[in-house]
């Protein structure tokens, strides 16, 4: 039995694309806008999103609120034209005060009207991939609007770091579209209960598994995606590709070790594992049991999450979801 969602939800903070194509389809019309340039501590970083319907309605964000009114107008008005445009915003002091940075700067916004500029079958392939975990990159020339998906091949540090920007000839800019983060936690315990959401806030795609039905119910856990599997079966089935975390909260060697070694062979970007030091020391010599070396054994974080002094549930979660975030972003010691 599965609970919640059946496919992987995108949160709602990188749905652009995916609602761009759903109202275009509806027939109101859309224009994605896209942050190709801006000053170096931007609230929205490069790449970041709004889509704006031809009805008015808007989703998402290029500034943090001091030139969404004028983008919104522009897009309208580039959906009417049915051809693209690029906007460049000086944003003065006070405004960028506002939004939480020390001074102001220079935004650029590239809008392209689905169906014209942005072709309708680009997007709905863009969109496909995205679905299915596939990676991609988006090429478009500023200049004449034009815009194309490419292999991944062709932009592999863009891809590995995770960053949208525009090429040294001034004109290409290039969209990396990596797969949503996703978490996976084994375990429908209380920190699960506490974990998964702060993760969907933080952007993550969360599962719970859980092959007990009494722990792993849509009661406990209203509006999650649950499987009742046995997490080697699951984990199987749902991949585990670089853009995933795994973190196992049960303390029960049978459902953990599992899904922990099938997560040692695979791409996780983090592993993470409840316990004490003398739980972790015991998962250790069984991972070594088991044929793993010590490099591989080096990838799990036992005890799971940072040392902030945490005590509840709530506090454990924030510490798990801080020292994921630490290793994604390179910053962990």
């Amino acid at each position: 039995m599965t609970s919640g969602t059946a496919q992987a939800d995108l949160t709602i903070f990188d749905n652009a694309p995916e609602l761009a194509l759903q109202w275009h389809r509806e027939g109101v019309g859309a224009v994605l806008c896209t942050v190709v340039q801006t000053w170096g501590s931007a609230p929205r970083r490069t790449g970041s999103q709004l889509v704006v319907a031809g009805d008015g309605r808007m989703e998402g964000s290029v500034s943090g609120g001091c030139v969404e009114g004028a983008v919104i107008l522009e897009a309208q008005a580039a959906l009417e034209a049915g051809t693209h445009k690029l906007l460049e915003f000086g944003v003065s002091d006070d405004d960028a005060f506002a939004v939480g940075l020390a001074c102001g700067g220079t935004i650029k916004v590239l809008l392209e009207p689905v169906g014209h500029t942005l072709k309708t079958e680009v997007l709905e392939a863009l969109v496909l991939a995205r679905t299915e975990r596939r990676p991609l990159a988006y090429e478009v020339d500023l200049t004449s609007g034009q815009g194309h998906l490419v292999n991944i091949a062709s932009y592999p540090d863009r891809m590995r770091l995770d960053r949208s920007g525009v090429e040294e000839d001034g004109t290409t800019f290039v969209a990396v579209h990596n797969p949503p983060l996703r978490l996976i936690v084994v375990g429908a315990v209380h920190i699960a209960k506490a974990l998964l959401p702060m993760a969907r806030i933080a952007g993550y795609d969360p599962v719970l598994i859980e092959p007990r039905a009494a722990f792993g119910s849509a009661e406990r856990f209203p509006g999650e995606r649950i499987l009742d599997d046995w997490p080697d079966e699951a984990v199987e089935k749902l991949g585990l590709d670089a853009r995933t975390a795994l973190v196992l909260l049960t303390h029960d060697p049978k459902l953990d070790d599992p899904a922990l070694m099938a997560a040692l062979r695979g791409e996780c970007f983090y592993i993470g594992a409840l316990g004490s030091k003398r739980t972790h020391g015991q998962r250790h010599q069984r991972m070594i049991a088991a044929g793993f070396m010590q490099d591989d054994i080096a990838r799990i974080h036992g005890p799971v999450g940072l040392d902030i002094g945490a005590a509840s549930p709530a506090e454990i979660a924030v510490s798990i979801l801080a020292e994921m975030t630490a290793v994604l972003r390179g910053k962990a010691e």
